[in-house]
């Protein structure tokens, strides 16, 4: 038995063995239940217990099998033992398994997301089922594929060896022939071949040989065939050519596969429009290129120029040289087309020109501001094109100047094109000839550096390469723009010409390496642009330049690599580089105009904070919609005012004849017959030669006052802007100076007026009233107007020296005199004729020297004219008012009554003719005269519309300069801001 404190240590110990065991479900010897007994429960242990809780402990330090002597007291313990032992590694395979599980399942949720993501992203390819057939009619064509290969039927294994004969027994036979000497018999003119046995077979023996050894021509390669045996390069150079040749051939025949893949997808485009077509259906528009928006936004900026100095730096291709260089024909070669005028040594580029490459379906090419399409591939159209050009060429040389600055753009489409914008400018000269002018050199230079001043602009600088090196002018230019030659490609044409020169290849070799001019660049090139002829085609010379660079000296020597040969390779790099650059920069150039807007916007806010933002052009074609609101006024006149004013302006032109050629000479008869000879004798003579040409004037320059009344009463309104009154008083006077009257108006006037004045008889007593009412108003009138005359001539009266404080002249005061002294012979009663006779004015002298006053005959006739003309109009005045009411004598004839009212009668006639005319001449205007002057105007206004010069010299203000600007600069941002949503979506 053991003491009560090694009992109560052992039993703490059982105390834990047990609740260890519990964990795993083991029943102790002692006890069926998992509950632990409480301390102090516990029966005093034996010595066999105190042994079997000793074995427990050490099973569970040491991990220990529980020997079987320890199971043999209970079996139920012996049994979950042995399943404790089973689960354990399961239950660690189970848990690898929950990790592979959820692992493979994660990983499957997030492929399927990924998918998805990337399947939003991808282009949508359902308009492909248009393209492509449908998969029935694919099983249809193999079934019948099927069918026709069953029906072939090819020859038997050994049929060429049993029926053909062998290589050597065909070559034993041709020595039997000859005689051992074949060569007299096949190698004339053939080149011989050498076999591998060292013999020498002639190119006739070798086709069949190359027949029997390669019946399907798997071997050829459009060149004379090499046996199978000769083919392994002999040392490491010929190892070098050979490759070199495979590059090359290789390079030919992917860029021939893509022009026939190019052809075919240009021939179903093609065939899917025509069916659309046929079929009724609306065809489908092509969205816009994204080079054709660069282009329109690179033609917004041609012409810019801002006071904010945004400069336009958008990149562009700036195709430089010197004259005579290819640098066009490079372009050519580029587009593919011959589009540019040819000549032989002289400067055919005289003006920048814009060529914007895009690919199409169809070859054609158009200017920016017209809608004719030139189809290249018609020599016809080819040749109107190259007229085109030239013409605009010289069109834009004024002044008689050589070159010219102004940009011609044209859009060149076609299957194969690369998408660039290229700028041919004209080529650089070392000296100016006599049919130039004298800036024409630095004028070149000027226009080539600007060009080349934009740092985004790649230059592409061509080099002759049939001359010498150091008579380059444009690799200092060049050089000098851009030193570093990060933005140059390098270009070195004629090659061809270079070799056949027999030129140092080692010298060519360091041009294409950048090692011999002083100027970098970023890549160089060597092309070939023909043999010299221009009438050669674009196609033409693309097989002589895969020729002449497949059999190139040059190139098998390693003078030049495959990437650096062709006009293809070429466009290819110039095209990257160039959409590289547009990426770089592209965001730049927005953002800066961005800038240039808020600026403008803001000046104009501070300005001109009340009125709309007009540019020039709103502004001309609202000044237009004025000036023909104001031509439109004039048949709102209506026929009597019309009248009223030709009536006036005709009298105000013709009383002055009337009365000093027709009715002063007149009034000197001594009866009435005579009177009305004189008068009728005068105003035939009048109407037939003057008078109707002096109406035709009169009504024009009626029209010109009643028009120019109308503008100046539209320029005192209140809501009238004066910008416009220069441009309306410019239009107006070349209106005015363009319109001519019509010639037939001049007839028919005559008519008229010769039949009114005919006319001696007055019907009835309003027309008498009449005639003396505009007789009595009208020598009132002429009256009025000789006492001005009058008063000028004497001087001021006694009252108004007094008065006003006025004196008179010397010649005032002899005026005075002479009057005097004249009216003393008009007071005789005498009728006096209206110019003096010799003894009168004798008679008047002397008695003026003898008041003192020393007067000369002509002094004397100049003071009696007006005082005559004022005596006479005072008598012929009260004549008239005697005459008011002498329409009944004037019926009776006058006979009896000693009146004389035969001067109302030639009023009469004088006013029935100003009637006939004013109604005349209102006709002429109402219905032809107006209609003609506003058509001139609208003409004037069509060609002021034409000439912008004109109107900006016209509309000239800072208001107007500010908002053109702003209307150039929302443009260019809109386009720059489609451009860069498209290049972003293209991303």
């Amino acid at each position: 038995m053991l003491s009560s404190s090694c009992q109560r240590c052992v039993q703490l110990a059982l105390r834990k063995q047990v609740k260890h065991a519990s964990t795993f479900n083991v029943i102790l010897p002692y006890t069926t239940s998992r509950t632990l007994p409480k301390y102090g429960s516990l029966k005093p242990m034996s010595s066999k217990n105190i042994a079997l809780l000793y074995q427990l402990r050490r099973y569970h330090v040491f991990n220990t099998r529980i020997p079987r002597s320890l199971t043999r007291p209970n079996l139920k313990y012996h049994q979950q033992y042995r399943n404790i032992g089973v689960f354990r590694p399961m239950a660690r395979l189970l848990k690898l398994r929950y990790i592979l599980f959820t692992s493979a399942v994660g990983g499957g949720v997030a492929i399927n997301n990924t998918y998805e993501s990337w399947k939003d992203k991808l282009p949508d390819l359902t308009w492909m089922k248009d393209i492509f057939p449908d998969q029935s009619k694919v099983d249809k064509w193999n079934e019948t594929f099927k069918k026709f290969t069953s029906k072939m039927s090819l020859p038997e294994k050994g049929w060429l060896r049993n029926n053909v004969p062998a290589v050597k027994s065909i070559k034993d036979w041709f020595d039997d022939v000859t005689g051992g000497d074949s060569k007299s018999l096949f190698t004339e003119g053939v080149p011989l071949i050498a076999s591998s046995s060292g013999h020498v077979i002639d190119g006739s023996i070798n086709e069949v040989v190359r027949d029997v050894a390669d019946p399907h021509g798997n071997n050829r390669d459009g060149g004379s065939w090499v046996p199978p045996d000769t083919r392994a390069p002999r040392n490491d150079k010929e190892k070098i050519d050979q490759l070199q040749d495979e590059i090359l051939h290789t390079q030919i025949r992917y860029q021939k596969e893509i022009e026939r893949l190019e052809k075919e997808n240009k021939d179903l485009r093609k065939t899917i429009l025509l069916k659309d077509s046929r079929k009724g259906g609306k065809v489908r528009q092509m969205k816009k290129s994204l080079i054709d928006m660069y282009s329109d936004a690179l033609d917004e900026l041609s012409d810019y120029d801002s006071s904010y100095n945004t400069q336009d730096q958008l990149p562009r291709v700036v195709v430089v040289g010197d004259q005579s260089s290819g640098k066009t024909s490079v372009l050519e070669m580029i587009a593919q087309a011959r589009i540019f005028p040819r000549g032989s040594g002289e400067m055919m580029t005289r003006s920048p020109v814009k060529v914007t490459l895009s690919e199409g379906p169809y070859h054609i090419a158009k200017f920016k501001d017209s809608t004719r399409e030139f189809d290249l591939t018609k020599e016809s159209d080819l040749s109107a094109l190259r007229k085109e050009v030239e013409i605009r060429m010289k069109a834009s040389c004024t002044d008689g100047q050589t070159i010219s600055s102004e940009t011609i753009s044209m859009s060149v489409q076609g299957p194969g094109l690369q998408r660039i914008v290229l700028v041919d400018l004209p080529g650089i000269i070392s000296t100016v000839t006599k049919d130039m002018t004298g800036d024409t050199k630095d004028k070149i230079r000027g226009l080539c550096s600007t060009y080349m001043e934009n740092p985004n602009a790649i230059i592409l600088c061509i080099q002759d390469g049939s001359i010498d090196a150091e008579r380059s002018n444009v690799t200092d230019l060049v050089s000098s723009m851009d030193p570093s030659g990060k933005r140059t490609i390098f270009v070195l044409t004629k090659v061809d010409m270079a070799e056949s020169s027999l030129y140092n290849p080692e010298r060519i070799k360091k041009i294409l390496d950048g090692r011999l001019f002083p100027m970098k660049a970023m890549g160089y090139f060597a092309v070939v642009t023909g043999k010299g002829n221009t009438n050669d085609s674009i196609q033409t010379i693309k097989d002589y330049e895969e020729g002449f660079f497949r059999n190139s000296k040059l190139f098998r020597d390693g003078v030049m690599k495959p990437h650096q040969m062709t006009t293809h390779n070429l466009s290819k790099a110039v095209s990257e580089c160039f959409w590289k650059m547009v990426k770089d920069s592209i965001e730049q150039q927005g953002d800066a105009f961005k800038a240039t807007r808020f600026n403008l916007e803001t000046e104009w806010k501070n300005t001109f904070p009340k009125l709309r933002q007009l540019d020039r052009e709103e502004l001309f074609e609202k000044a237009r919609g004025e000036i023909l609101d104001e031509v439109i006024n004039l048949s709102q006149v209506s026929p009597k005012q019309w009248e009223e004013a030709f009536s006036r302006k005709l009298w105000d032109r013709m009383s002055e004849h009337v009365f000093e050629s027709i009715y002063l000479p007149a009034a000197q008869s001594e009866n009435i017959g005579t009177f009305n000879t004189t008068v009728d004798i005068k105003l035939k003579q009048w109407a037939d030669k003057v008078l109707p040409k002096k109406c035709v004037t009169v009504g024009w320059e009626t029209l010109q006052e009643e028009f120019n009344r109308f503008v100046v009463e539209n320029q005192k309104k209140r809501e009238h802007d004066t910008i416009f009154d220069e441009l309306q008083v410019a239009v107006i006077k070349d209106a005015l100076a363009k319109h001519r009257w019509d010639q037939k108006a001049e007839d028919s006037l005559r008519v008229i007026q010769l039949n009114a004045l005919e006319d001696r008889s007055v019907h009835d007593k309003v027309q008498w009233d009449s005639a003396v009412t505009f007789m009595e108003d009208s020598l009132k009138r002429k009256l009025s107007e000789t006492d001005k005359k009058v008063e000028e001539m004497v001087g001021p009266s006694t009252t108004a020296q007094w008065v006003q404080w006025k004196s008179k002249s010397q010649e005032q005061k002899s005026r005075t005199a002479t009057k005097n002294e004249l009216d003393k012979l008009l007071g005789t009663g005498n009728q006096r004729s209206p110019a003096l006779s010799n003894d009168e004015i004798t008679t008047v002298r002397k008695n003026l020297e003898n008041n003192a006053v020393d007067v000369t005959n002509d002094f004397i006739r100049e003071t009696w004219h007006p005082i005559y003309r004022q005596n006479f109009l005072k008598k012929s005045l009260e004549r008239t008012r005697e005459c008011k009411k002498g329409f009944y004598y004037y019926q009776r004839g006058f006979g009896d009554q000693g009146m004389e009212c035969h001067d109302v009668v030639l009023f009469w006639r004088i006013e029935r003719m100003l009637q006939t005319t004013s109604n005349a001449l209102r006709q002429q205007v109402m219905n032809n005269e107006a209609r003609r002057l506003e058509k001139n105007v609208k003409e004037v206004l069509e060609q002021y519309g034409e000439d912008d010069a004109k109107v900006k010299r016209l509309l000239k203000c800072r208001r107007v300069e500010l908002a053109d600007e702003l209307k150039r600069v929302r443009q260019i941002q809109e386009k720059l801001e489609e451009f860069i949503d498209a290049l972003n979506k293209e991303k």
